[in-house]
């Protein structure tokens, strides 16, 4: 691991790229994400390990610097690491860091487009698709779902949100970063790129012909989920099959994120996942 670096200004400009993260997660990072909390810092040092991700630099509380050395020992030795007190982080990020633990990460410009991800996929794979997923709390559980489920990738359409935004990034408790996605295209571009590929697509609806335990099993599966109150649209529930979750009549359907939840767990039964 590389020495830590203390800072006493907040306005030390070797750690602009902190400053501000509020604002800066609404207004765009040029590629950048945040990685929030020991757990997420943890997942960036196996994606950046690994190559899927890449590390800028690290910023931690100096009581919290003992705590994480195993995990920033796992970073490369050009990943700068900071230090700093509780005052000192707190005016650099715009907000209570009580976490005491930051990360500035990259995507690779070399990340693979949905056509490219679709190829690289193994002959029995479950995939999940999400079709205007626009609260980042959803989409982060989306992705600690699929995690936990197998899922071999995640494809958004355009319309969906960002998922490395800081929040979704934190509620995935860093599975977004080691579950490989896109984000790009129209819902129907991507399922016709999994239906070419032999894949059994099946749209997650209250409205679904099929039970989620009567789906049979298939080497290839793609679970679609729509946003929340809208659902999946019409032209995706009339070209594919659908299925659904047994519920009582007195709600209208499940959160999207608990349904995926529900919904993998069963498939990923058929296949041999869990």
């Amino acid at each position: 691991m590389v020495s830590p670096v203390l800072i006493e200004d907040p306005e030390d400009t070797r750690v602009a790229v902190f400053r501000d993260l509020k604002e800066r997660d609404l207004t765009g990072r040029q590629g950048r994400f945040v990685a929030e909390g020991t757990v997420v810092l943890r997942m960036l040092a196996e994606a950046h390990r690994a190559g899927r991700f890449e590390a800028e630099a690290i910023l931690v509380l100096e009581n919290r610097l003992s705590g994480v050395a195993d995990i920033l020992a796992r970073f490369s030795p050009d990943v700068p690491v900071y230090v700093a007190t509780a005052r000192v982080i707190d005016a650099i990020a715009g907000f209570n860091m009580h976490r005491g633990v930051l990360a500035i990460g990259r995507r690779p410009d070399t990340s693979p487009d949905m056509r490219a991800l679709v190829a690289a996929l193994p002959d029995d794979a479950l995939v999940l698709v999400g079709c205007g997923i626009s609260n980042h709390d959803n989409a982060g559980g989306l992705f600690r779902n699929a995690a936990a489920f197998g899922v071999d990738a995640i494809f958004l359409d355009a319309t969906s949100c960002d998922p490395l935004y800081r929040k979704a990034l934190r509620v995935s408790v860093g599975s977004v970063l080691a579950v490989p996605f896109v984000r790009e295209g129209s819902i129907l571009d991507v399922l016709e790129a999994l239906d070419a590929a032999g894949f059994a697509i099946w749209g997650l609806s209250p409205r679904g012909t099929v039970e989620i335990g009567a789906v049979p099993a298939s080497r290839r599966m793609a679970l679609v989920m729509g946003t929340e109150g809208e659902g999946l649209p019409a032209d995706v529930m009339e070209r594919f099959q659908t299925a659904r979750i047994a519920q009582r009549d007195s709600l209208d359907s499940l959160n999207v994120a608990t349904a995926a939840g529900i919904a993998l767990y069963r498939i990923a039964q058929t296949q041999g996942r869990i």
